[in-house]
């Protein structure tokens, strides 16, 4: 039975940075350290959300970058406890009507060939495979999916389906 857990999607803060350090850790074969994460804060060009459950520990994060009207979704984790919970997808929701609503071209995104969970979830959200970066990946060893998904004049070129919770590969 696929049950939904309640959570609020905010900006990430600097309040936010030790969980979000530990989820790249347990999430990551190679992990964005704390000072990474905390040094995207102040980069104008990045946008990053946490889920927050009811107690407000941190079970997800996306982050995005937009350069001109191109964006680039970094990361999507979410505890491995919380998957198949819809955190991805209301992640990813928040990227998808903020390229439809500033006219982004596209967004795009990489990850694991072997993520097929994730893969899932970006298809149904109207992302489409369009290349593949080899050995892309170390441990282990692994080639990244590139997936994007087009917008049109501002709004949504593919339909936006349910899916199921997905993680950075």
């Amino acid at each position: 039975m696929d049950t939904r857990m309640h959570v609020r999607i905010v900006p990430m803060n600097g309040d936010h940075l030790d969980e979000v350090a530990e989820l790249e850790r347990i999430c990551f074969s190679v992990p964005w350290s704390r000072k990474m994460l905390a040094e995207e804060l102040d980069n104008d060009l990045s946008a990053f959300l946490v889920a927050l459950d009811d107690g407000g520990r941190v079970v997800g994060y996306a982050g995005l970058q937009v350069v001109l009207d191109e964006g680039y979704i970094t990361n999507v984790a979410v505890r491995p406890e919380c998957r198949k919970q819809g955190i991805a997808g209301k992640l990813l929701q928040v990227f998808l009507d903020f390229a439809a609503g500033n006219h982004l071209a596209f967004l795009t995104l990489e990850v694991r060939a072997s993520n097929y969970d994730a893969i899932a979830l970006y298809g149904s959200r109207g992302f489409r495979s369009a290349g593949r970066r080899k050995n892309y990946y170390e441990h282990p060893k692994e080639d990244a999916i590139i997936m994007t998904r087009e917008f049109k004049n501002g709004t949504e070129n593919a339909d936006a389906g349910a899916g199921e919770d997905g993680i950075r590969g």
